[in-house]
């Protein structure tokens, strides 16, 4: 089992997880932050940290696409071990549906 990061994270990208995350398998995109499956060690200490509720177990039904994606991912994008400060807007995407359609970006962040 892994966690994954969800389409909640989209524009948000709070990164309160990034800091508790014993592994450091967190990694940067443009607009969200996902997990390499092959680095998480389940240990779910991210999942309670995150404001947007974007980081799920991926025992949950389906969350298929969004392992897929953090899996395909977390292999381009910069890899993130320090917390940065979210973006100015983020509260104002929290909850809002459809963010995967609307906003996604394949596009690297900077990482660390």
């Amino acid at each position: 089992m892994t966690y994954v990061v969800t389409d909640a994270c989209i524009r948000c990208k709070y990164m309160d997880c990034v800091e508790v995350c014993p592994v450091d398998c967190f990694y940067e995109g443009d607009n969200m932050l996902v997990i390499n499956p092959s680095e998480c060690i389940d240990c779910g200490v991210c999942e309670p940290e995150c404001p947007a509720e974007a980081i799920l177990p991926d025992t949950e039904s389906g969350l298929e696409q969004w392992l897929e994606l953090n899996a395909k991912y977390s292999a381009e994008w910069p890899n993130l071990t320090t917390k940065k400060d979210a973006p100015a807007d983020a509260d104002e995407f929290k909850g809002v549906e459809g963010k995967f359609e609307k906003f996604f970006s394949p596009e690297p962040g900077e990482g660390d």
